[in-house]
């Protein structure tokens, strides 16, 4: 029986959160210590732990047939290699980033200047679609001390927090894309493959509805249904059951986690009481 290939980071946030929605699909690893390939015991799949940067040629090689890698990763050396979904986790920018005492006048200050990054193709793109010409020095690691020791004016590289830039003297000034983990696809994915894949595109999906998502119940009086319906539309519309105490009824809907705060207080101001909410593990539409 054909297994799909997926590649994984090897260490890290992103190999964290990767093991994490593999488990919360249902998908249980026979994964031994310092193993850089496991198969999974209850789905037809088998992953590998690979270096972050080395993933893109993997999957462009067809050594692999998919992979959960940063989206920025993808974009600096992804080929032909496609996004299937975003994942919404291990979020980051790649920005640009000077010493805190320079003076910096927008995307024009770059002209002619020296930059220090680990993503030259993204760098010349955004470089060239803004008329720009500045002098490129690749740097694998350590990017941020190029310019005290006078390599670079600035530096292209992943910012998350920030206070790696604040403690090496340097201040964020462009964002040049926003990244994210995604599922990608190889090019040369194998027709019976594609198909273990969309089953396992599904079951994403459900979980990362899930997470977006929060289900809640609560009591409301019946003179009031109609203005909290407005309110609570759901996925399609709020499920009402009527209350033992007369005149009242109890609505279930969902709620986006996004809007939860908000909601939850006009609901309360429209007559709402005893609102349960509830966290929601999978969501199949």
């Amino acid at each position: 029986m054909s297994k799909l290939k997926i590649a994984i980071q090897k260490a890290g946030r992103l190999h964290n959160d990767s093991l994490k929605i593999l488990s919360d699909v249902g998908i249980s690893i026979d994964n031994g210590k310092d193993q850089l390939k496991a198969s999974a015991r209850n789905f037809p799949l088998e992953i590998f732990y690979l270096r972050n940067g080395d993933i893109p040629q993997y999957l462009q090689d067809g050594i692999v047939d998919a992979a959960i890698i940063g989206e920025n990763i993808l974009i600096e050396n992804g080929g032909n290699s496609s996004i299937v979904e975003r994942l919404g986790f291990s979020s980051c920018k790649v920005s640009v980033a000077v010493p805190k005492s320079t003076k910096y006048t927008g995307i024009e200050y770059l002209q002619g200047k020296r930059i220090a990054t680990s993503y030259p193709n993204t760098v010349s793109e955004f470089l060239k679609k803004n008329n720009i010409q500045s002098n490129l020095h690749v740097i694998n690691g350590s990017v941020e001390i190029a310019p005290n020791i006078g390599l670079a004016d600035a530096i292209v590289d992943i910012v998350s927090s920030g206070s790696t830039l604040f403690k090496n003297g340097l201040k964020e000034v462009q964002v040049l894309l926003k990244s994210e983990a995604v599922l990608a696809v190889s090019s040369r994915i194998s027709e019976e493959n594609q198909l273990i894949l969309n089953k396992l595109h599904f079951r994403f999906q459900s979980v990362l509805k899930g997470r977006q998502s929060k289900y809640i119940l609560l009591n409301a009086p019946n003179d009031k249904l109609e203005r909290i319906i407005d309110i609570l539309p759901g996925m399609k519309s709020p499920t009402i059951l009527p209350l033992a105490k007369e005149g009242w009824s109890s609505l279930h809907s969902v709620i986006h986690r996004n809007e939860f705060w908000e909601i939850i207080d006009e609901l309360k101001q429209n007559g709402a009481e005893g609102i349960l909410v509830c966290p929601i593990e999978n969501m199949v539409l």
